[in-house]
């Protein structure tokens, strides 16, 4: 059977080094009518980038209005919106990490306005998705925005993000080995739509991150690193993409991601805690989940709940509402998730505890 569905591709990407200098020249090749951009920066860390970037559209002759934000809720969504009109702006530009573009790619799909991600730590692949993580619009899941019609990805900024934000990242993308499990059970068991292409190009990029592993375990993480994650987050972003769906890169252990915010209050970043919930979803799928918690242990990143300050209580709870986040998409938690007493062995089987 044919399943139909909408694919919205970026116009662009350019990934590189020193690229923020050259933003305005890179947008008006993209559209010369692009007169009047709202920027959506982090408030604190990512001001000065969301500075650098108005100064080179401003040389463009592109007026900015920045707009810094300090969550992904709905008021920043609003405050972001409201101003766009004000000033009739024709374009959002989400500069910063998670936060920023999410508002930014909200703000832009509410708005129907042209969005443009411009990252500056690689933390998760948000960076490309058409799909935003506003947190208080009803759900902890993700909702649909808009593809970024250009991705300017500069390197040498995203190498100087934290060290754990770089490895979060890594986490996020390790994921996707169970997402895709996840999304082919769906499809086998109820007839969901599965697109082997957008699986194949989700789990090439999880494949760099176990291939290039070896090279995210220094101290300082090289910039070469920090574009084979670069490339792979947007490779992650564009399969979601093509899909149309978050399935190719969001299965059960985003699920366990999500249940853990809820009951433990967001307590680490969202690819340290999908980087647990992998290794959880890959046992359960039966395959080698012991790899994928030594490659995360290698990189520094968490492989047991106290590094994401999460509690045995807790996490025992996160698994058995996990299934439930989501109730119309299948996984491999099923429909009525674990036991407490399940819950508990799983944690002491994984050693997770």
């Amino acid at each position: 059977m044919f399943y139909p569905h909408e694919i919205t591709l970026p116009k662009k990407v350019i990934v590189g080094l020193e690229l923020l200098e050259k933003v305005g020249l890179y947008i008006k090749a993209i559209d010369a009518m692009i007169s009047k951009a709202i920027i959506v920066s982090g408030a604190s860390e990512t001001a000065a980038y969301a500075k650098l970037v108005s100064d080179a559209l401003q040389q463009c002759h592109i007026e900015t209005w920045t707009v810094p934000i300090s969550s992904s809720t709905m008021s920043e969504v609003e405050k972001t919106i409201n101003i766009a009109k004000d000033v009739a702006a024709n374009v959002i530009i989400g500069v910063g990490g998670g936060k920023a573009i999410d508002v930014a790619k909200y703000s832009s799909y509410m708005l129907s306005k042209p969005f443009i991600s411009v990252p500056t730590s690689p933390s998760h692949d948000g960076i490309a998705s058409p799909f935003a993580s506003i947190k208080d619009v009803g759900k902890v899941t993700s909702v649909k925005a808009s593809t970024p019609i250009l991705i300017i990805a500069d390197v040498a900024v995203m190498a100087r993000a934290p060290r754990r934000n770089i490895v979060s990242g890594c986490g996020d993308l390790l994921g996707k080995f169970s997402a895709v499990l996840d999304w082919k059970l769906a499809h086998k068991l109820r007839g969901e739509y599965y697109g082997d292409y957008a699986a194949s190009l989700s789990l090439l990029s999880a494949q760099h991150i176990v291939k290039y592993s070896s090279m995210f375990k220094t101290k300082q993480i090289p910039t070469g690193a920090v574009r084979i994650l670069v490339e792979a987050l947007i490779s992650s972003g564009i399969a979601m993409a093509i899909a149309n769906s978050t399935r190719p890169a969001s299965g059960s252990e985003h699920l366990i991601a999500h249940a853990i915010d809820l009951v433990a209050g967001y307590p680490a970043l969202h690819g340290e805690e999908v980087g647990i919930g992998a290794i959880i979803a890959l046992y359960l799928h039966g395959k080698n989940w012991r790899k994928i918690k030594g490659v995360l242990g290698e990189m520094g990143a968490p492989t047991k709940i106290t590094q994401i300050n999460v509690s045995k209580e807790q996490m025992v709870k996160a698994l058995t509402i996990a299934h439930s986040i989501r109730p119309e998409r299948y996984t491999i938690l099923g429909e009525k998730g674990f036991s407490e007493e399940a819950a508990e062995r799983l944690i002491e089987v994984l050693e997770l505890a």
